[in-house]
């Protein structure tokens, strides 16, 4: 009993979120490195700090469109987790969220959150352009940006946290003028206070990225080229990316940024095949229309015949455009020179579903499951083959293995839930529901679902007693947020 539980998501920007919003974008604080027991600490704790995060992303969730590629998802994951290990980010509980829009952002909340926009792969031209971008947002992370600017904050005398700042969710949730201006009259003083503390941590964060893109075996130069390209592109237009107005770009920041770079040895990684492609999946998404990507494309592979990207770009598109033979001649070069790419065999078992060959695209997910057993992407695409199938139990498999190892997922809670109403097991599709309704802030419907679950399973004592154990979590979730927006 399939339900479209993502309808459920509210239009506009929850108040809620919009105080969270606030916490956010504010950053402020001291110039020097917060030290175990400093004030900030005392104001919020990092325990707090990542229950807030928790609340905060889902509430983010439930209302902000967000990307569900599994490609996609599993790039700025892997990335950012390596990134993470040359950074001074001790807590690496790290949850993202990948926003569906085309304009550029990223952004850090507390608790190891990491949001990045689709539109950070359309503007940051090379992997070391992106990379400069997260190592920026998690300095923001290890330097606890957000307890420091609260510290700051009650130095000042400002009101209680939830009135501050709502600059960067509210624009990635496309809050409207009229709301942004009232927040800004609101808030008007008190921003022009906590500027000068904003910038002394965008420095900070500068600083501390360009140390960790060097220890990731990056060339840190790519932090001041990526500014200075965003400045000349940008340096007349009335309403520049979000990312330049939560992060001022000027010519004393490049111009530091570009000093301290220089003082690193020269070389370090700039770009990689992957991230090319993950670029040309982003590109493909805010195309107008499939002609026009294949179009696009084309003219790239043109342009540039030994680009592994535009070629692969341009077999998406001819796949999304139902040009089939053409689409797989132009893929096979790819998989000659790379049989076991895994992007390239998931876009090969893309053409072959398409095409309704199931028994080919199936021997191809599963020998490349044999090379790369726990792959993300593949397991997903295994699970969605397996429904093109009408095997809706052995999907279900699948997707309990992946929720193991992806419990804060909720994609995959999404389609458990349509798996197993399709299998037939109704309690487990209130239980799946469940949890994606907590993971996207909806408490009370999480709850009522369980609700529904364990009327099922009432002559089920332990599995009634494992629902009600669970609803009761969900509740003191719910109330601590309730309590956090006060």
């Amino acid at each position: 009993m399939p339900l479209n539980v993502r309808t459920c998501r509210m239009n506009f920007l929850h108040p809620g979120l919009l105080a969270l919003a606030c916490l956010l974008a504010l950053p402020g604080a001291a110039n020097d490195l917060p030290s175990l027991g400093d004030a900030s600490s005392a104001i919020v704790s990092p325990t707090q700090e990542h229950q807030l995060g928790r609340a905060w992303l889902s509430l983010l969730r439930g209302q902000v469109p967000h990307l569900s590629d599994a490609q996609l998802k599993d790039y700025v994951e892997t990335s950012v987790y390596r990134l993470s290990e040359t950074s001074q980010v001790q807590d690496r509980r790290l949850e993202f969220v990948l926003l569906d829009s085309p304009q550029l952002n990223a952004f850090a909340a507390p608790g190891g959150i990491i949001g990045v926009n689709g539109g950070l792969f359309l503007y940051a031209e090379t992997e070391a352009e992106y990379a400069a971008v997260l190592a920026h947002e998690l300095a923001h992370l290890s330097q606890r940006h957000f307890a420091r600017g609260l510290e700051a904050q009650q130095r000042l005398q400002l009101p209680m946290m939830a009135t501050m700042l709502a600059g960067i969710i509210a624009a990635a949730a496309g809050a409207g003028d009229a709301g942004m201006a009232a927040i800004a009259s609101s808030q008007a003083a008190a921003m022009q206070e906590m500027r000068r503390f904003s910038r002394q941590n965008e420095q900070e964060a500068d600083r501390i990225g360009l140390l960790n893109l060097e220890r990731a075996g990056y060339d840190p130069r790519a932090m001041p080229s990526m500014f200075e390209r965003l400045m000349r592109q940008y340096r007349y237009d009335a309403k520049p990316p979000e990312f330049l107005l939560t992060h001022p770009v000027t010519e004393s920041r490049i111009a530091d940024t570009r000093n301290r770079a220089e003082q690193y040895r020269p070389g370090g990684r700039q770009d990689n095949h992957r991230y090319q492609l993950m670029r040309a999946r982003v590109q493909l998404i805010y195309e107008q229309t499939p002609g026009m990507a294949v179009k696009r494309f084309r003219a790239m592979l043109d342009e540039q015949p030994a680009s592994t990207s535009a070629r692969y770009g341009l077999v998406l598109a001819l796949t999304k455009s139902g040009q089939l033979n053409e689409a797989r001649e132009t893929l096979q070069p790819l998989l000659n020179k790379s049989p076991n790419d895994i992007d390239y065999n998931l876009a090969a078992a893309a053409l072959d579903i398409t095409a309704n060959r199931l028994a080919e695209a199936e021997a191809r997910i599963k020998r490349l499951l044999a090379l790369y057993q726990d792959n993300y992407p593949l397991r997903q695409a295994q699970a969605d083959l397996l429904l093109k199938q009408n095997q809706p139990a052995a999907a279900e498999k699948i997707l309990n293995e992946l929720l193991a190892n992806r419990p804060q997922d909720p994609d995959v809670w999404y389609m458990a839930a349509e798996v197993r109403g399709l299998s037939g097991d109704i309690i487990g599709v209130h239980q799946a529901r469940a949890e994606y309704f907590a993971l996207v802030g909806n408490y009370d419907q999480a709850i009522e679902q369980l609700n529904f679950a364990k009327r099922r399973a009432s002559s089920n004592f332990q599995l009634a007693a494992r629902m009600d154990a669970r609803q009761q979590e969900l509740k003191e979730e719910k109330k601590m947020i309730e309590e956090m927006l006060r």
